[in-house]
């Protein structure tokens, strides 16, 4: 037998830059983020993709866009800025990405170029999907515009549509290279949307971070009554916990195993159950309640843990129950198991808790357990 072995490794960094009022004129860390990158000696392009409702709320953006990079010599700004409708929709319509790469190849945006996108962790997944196929990858920005992708999805690797009724069906990892967070966006947010995004803190705090969890319970009705200075603070964590575990695991989901995804598995399949009218960080937090019962009753944590978890959920005013749960005497949600199982690949791997601020992975479900803590969160 011959054979020709071939290994090599290739070196991802971004930063993940929190900043406010960003196209300020005062306000310089983008324009020079984008003259000191790549080479100095390629007149570089960008467009930009906007989700329709930071559109809506920032009436003032194309025109505050076009007068940021009015007159700079070393970028061409697109002078077409393209709106999308976001949210979980727009990983439906196959259109809008045919149209996202359709502008890209319009408007000659090749590999020394850059596609930047403005929006919520759906609309970041599309677009960054098509920048990762357009060219075998162009140059993608995220600016994300809600707390979920501030301080979760907009600052990982993850990109994708949902495809044959699946999510994320089609998709790549392809690194940013850069996220810029601007609390500016935030503030125009309905009191949904800003409670939405905490429950992805809640979650990489019950795994990873007993403190951080703590900091989430003494300060859930600051967050609720829409401080500032608390989100920011809670935001800001939450992306570098996140952003650390990203760089300290498998950061390409090699393997089996996806801790950043407890309480996931539910929560993805009770989105399509109620035809995306809850918001992904809603079935999130009906996830991490399911799978801490769940976590309970396999006697992993106490019932006092238990009871913490689901206070602090309550406090920031999320619903822990939802009827499509139990829908088909809860085969829908069985179902949605065997699905994450399949997008997975391999054996089953779900995070569950072994204390507040410890993960542990399981490679089996009881699910007449799973029922049982349906139930239960039913009446809690």
């Amino acid at each position: 037998m011959t054979q020709i072995q071939q290994s090599f490794q290739v070196p991802f960094t971004y930063n993940v830059i929190f900043t406010e009022n960003m196209f300020s004129l005062e306000n310089e860390t983008f324009i020079n983020f984008l003259k000191n990158f790549g080479n100095a000696n390629f007149r570089k392009k960008i467009l930009f993709l906007v989700d329709a409702g930071v559109a809506e709320n920032h009436e003032y953006l194309p025109e505050a866009i076009k007068n940021y990079f009015a007159n700079q010599d070393a970028l061409t700004l697109v002078p077409e800025i393209l709106v999308f409708e976001g949210g979980e929709k727009v990983k439906n319509d196959p259109q809008v990405l045919e149209t996202i790469l359709q502008a890209i190849d319009k408007h000659g945006i090749d590999r020394h170029s850059f596609v930047a996108a403005i929006g919520g962790g759906a609309f970041l997944d599309v677009t960054g999907y098509a920048s990762a196929i357009a060219h075998r990858g162009v140059k993608h920005i995220r600016i994300p515009s809600t707390v979920l992708s501030q301080n979760d999805s907009g600052v990982g690797v993850k990109n994708g549509v949902n495809y044959f009724g699946k999510k994320n069906f089609l998709g790549t990892f392809a690194p940013p290279i850069a996220v810029f967070n601007d609390s500016n966006f935030l503030r125009t947010l309905s009191d949904r949307d800003w409670r939405s995004g905490i429950s992805e803190a809640i979650k990489v705090a019950l795994i990873k971070d007993l403190a951080f969890f703590e900091w989430l319970e003494g300060n859930a009705e600051a967050m609720a009554k829409r401080d500032e200075a608390v989100m920011f603070h809670q935001i800001f964590r939450s992306a570098e916990l996140h952003v650390q575990h990203i760089s300290s695991g498998d950061p390409f989901e090699l393997g089996s195993a996806r801790p950043l995804d407890f309480g996931h598995w539910a929560a993805h399949k009770l989105e399509y159950l109620t035809n995306f009218e809850i918001r992904h960080g809603e079935a999130v937090a009906i996830g991490i309640a399911l799978d801490s019962v769940y976590s309970h009753l396999k006697e992993q944590i106490t019932a006092d843990e238990l009871a913490r978890i689901i206070t602090l959920l309550k406090t920031l005013g999320f619903e822990i129950y939802h009827p499509a749960l139990a829908e088909n005497d809860k085969i829908n949600l069985w179902k949605g198991l065997q699905e994450f199982q399949e997008h997975l690949g391999g054996e089953l791997t779900i995070t569950l808790l072994v204390a507040l601020g410890k993960g542990v992975e399981v490679h089996e479900i009881d699910f007449e357990l799973m029922k049982q803590s349906v139930d239960i969160l039913k009446i809690s």
